[in-house]
């Protein structure tokens, strides 16, 4: 047997790693992301966050209508990004309660921005067989909340649910005067709405806000954002979850400068004043909320300090 010597120990070292790293090396890298998928509970009630996506909405100095850009700049500069877009991630919830499935929002259809449209794979990714959506529930009509519905061939996604709009908002955007009155880039909003429901206007539920949708799923209303914007506040056993859709979009800007007006805003004041309303609300109960536009899974709790709120995002669970 020949002798182990000092020499021949790290030779034989060196070459093992040489042969570990060539071995490494020679692995592709995967070149594309994990589907995005996030489940929690809320008494006996599962969550399931899907991710469609993320868009980098361009912004200009006239994005905030009340505060100098300068400010603005200084707020995104905190947040870690740049000056002309706005990180917008989009996160829909699915409710299980047991006795129904419940979507509320339904993401981008992949019709708005390239780095989104990713809802439907991640349902099905998590388990989610679409045609078994008992009920897609709709905050309100902005595209990245709606146009989900169909994909690109104007085919429903969600063929057995029932699909539940806020009375409000139905009157508002599906009003000819209100088409012919508003400014051009406003007026596409209002199309695609009727590109969205005009073949399915007669099957489509209208609720009003402050009605059950379904069991321990209460609309809020929350005007401003648009007319008939609407929350939801979810409740099971003794656990409750605000859902705040548009309240707020990126938590980084809008939570922290809770007074801001943005200029995709329908009614700026009134957005304000609902969002410190809702916001004093959950930050006081210290519930638990989810945005629409908060950073991934989206879910956390909201803090009340001198000057806004400051969003803490929920640890990740292992186990639900």
């Amino acid at each position: 047997m020949p002798a182990l010597t000092r020499r021949t120990l790290v030779a034989g070292t060196a070459l093992a790693a040489a042969g570990a790293a060539s071995t490494m090396a020679a692995v592709p890298a995967a070149d594309k992301q994990a589907p995005a998928i996030y489940r929690y509970k809320i008494g006996s009630y599962e969550l399931t966050a899907l991710y469609d996506g993320i868009w980098y909405r361009p912004i200009t100095d006239k994005f905030i209508r009340n505060a100098p850009f300068a400010e603005v700049e200084h707020a995104l500069d905190v947040a870690f990004m740049p000056h002309d877009r706005l990180a917008t991630p989009f996160t829909a919830l699915v409710v299980n309660t047991g006795s129904k499935l419940v979507l509320i929002d339904t993401g981008t259809g992949g019709q708005i921005s390239p780095s989104a449209g990713e809802l439907r794979d991640n349902l099905i990714a998590a388990g989610i067989d679409p045609h078994g959506v008992d009920a897609v529930v709709i905050s309100h009509f902005h595209p990245d909340h709606i146009n989900g519905i169909k994909d690109k061939d104007n085919n429903l996604i969600f063929p057995n649910a029932e699909i539940m709009v806020p009375g409000p908002e139905w009157a508002f955007w599906m009003d000819d005067g209100n088409l012919n009155a508003a400014p051009a880039g406003m007026k596409e909003t209002f199309l695609n709405q009727r590109r969205i429901f005009a073949d399915m206007a007669k099957t489509v539920t209208h609720y009003e806000p402050g009605k059950e949708v379904a069991p321990g799923i209460v609309t809020v209303p929350a005007p401003g954002h648009t007319p008939g914007h609407t929350v939801f506040a979810i409740h099971s056993g003794n656990q409750s979850l605000m859902v705040l859709s548009d309240t707020a979009q990126h938590p980084a800007v809008f939570a922290r400068h809770p007074d801001w007006e943005a200029a995709f805003d329908v009614d700026g004041k009134e957005t304000i004043a609902t969002r410190k309303r809702l916001f004093d609300r959950a930050s006081a109960d210290r519930m638990l909320v989810t945005g629409y536009h908060f950073p991934f899974p989206a879910c956390g709790h909201l803090v009340k300090t001198a000057s806004g709120y400051e969003h803490v995002p929920l640890e990740w669970q292992v186990t639900l």
